[in-house]
């Protein structure tokens, strides 16, 4: 048998995660002058995160080192048990890059070592929708190399549409210039934000207004979904729980689903995307 494991910015809550039997390694925030550990809601106080986000607070956040991985994967190298990481975009973060590095290392301290990072070149709950559908598959009896197949097959059918009400963080990560950022507060415009093949943040559209904001990512996602009825969409929010609803009651209205599931944005993600953010994911024929 193997193990299926995952980061903190996959956004899954730690009680689904351990129900489909993932593991997961924690991202680190830092937050005036504190190192939180991201671990997904098992003891991190998101309420006060998300107060402290809703301020004037701007966190900054770390990625998982080579220690961290060897550590990591050396506990289950040591067992013999084959571990498949279905890990955050390559293209956000050093994380990926790290976890390589620490299995080569691994190779030079053992044989074989059967470690296979994939990256999903998505983030949040659309990371965490390959998660889930890497563990079902593994439920259902498929071998590694089958789930790993899978993930090469489907990756790229991820979407996710995302819209923030705080264009501050945007700004400090570089997204938008300060001149788009206090122009766009002033006017009240919201951008409309996907993932690209390459794993990164793309600004795509920008409309003026929160509620708009939201029927614009509402309206993409019905568009760009294949097979509704046979899948989950998922919304993930960052604080804003009732934005989030008003989400789920527009697709409601408009397409019927398996079934649409809210998780609350991890505060990893919540820290560079800021307080009120909305994402919906969802399964594509492409991105």
């Amino acid at each position: 048998m193997y193990q299926i494991v995952t980061d903190s910015c996959c956004d899954l809550p730690y009680q689904v995660l351990e129900e489909i039997n993932v593991d997961f390694l924690s991202m680190k925030i830092q937050l005036n002058g504190e190192e939180l550990i991201d671990d997904l809601g098992k003891t991190f106080d998101y309420e006060k995160y998300m107060n402290e986000l809703k301020g004037e607070a701007m966190p900054t956040t770390s990625q998982i080192n080579v220690g961290g991985y060897l550590e990591f994967f050396r506990s289950y190298v040591e067992k013999k048990i084959p571990v498949l990481y279905v890990a955050f975009s390559s293209s956000m973060s050093g994380s990926y890059s790290s976890a390589m590095q620490a299995v080569e290392l691994l190779k030079e301290e053992y044989e074989n070592p059967e470690i296979y990072v994939f990256d999903t070149k998505a983030a949040s709950v659309g990371e965490g929708l390959l998660v889930l559908a890497a563990a079902r598959l593994k439920e259902e009896g498929k071998p590694l190399e089958e789930v790993l197949e899978w993930l090469n097959n489907n990756y790229l059918k991820v979407r996710s549409w995302v819209t923030v009400d705080d264009l501050k963080h945007l700004e400090r990560g570089g997204r938008i210039s300060k001149t788009s950022a206090t122009l766009g507060s002033i006017l009240s415009v919201k951008p409309i934000i996907t993932v690209d093949e390459a794993g990164r943040l793309t600004n795509v559209d920008k409309v003026r207004g929160r509620n708009k904001s939201i029927q614009k990512i509402v309206d993409e996602t019905i568009q760009s979904i294949v097979a509704p009825l046979e899948q989950t969409i998922y919304i993930a929010y960052a604080g804003d729980l009732e934005s989030a609803e008003k989400a789920k009651k527009q697709l409601e209205e408009k397409i019927q689903v398996k079934n649409i599931v809210l998780y609350p944005l991890g505060p990893t993600i919540a820290s560079h995307t800021g307080y009120g953010c909305i994402a919906i994911f969802s399964m594509g024929t492409s991105r």
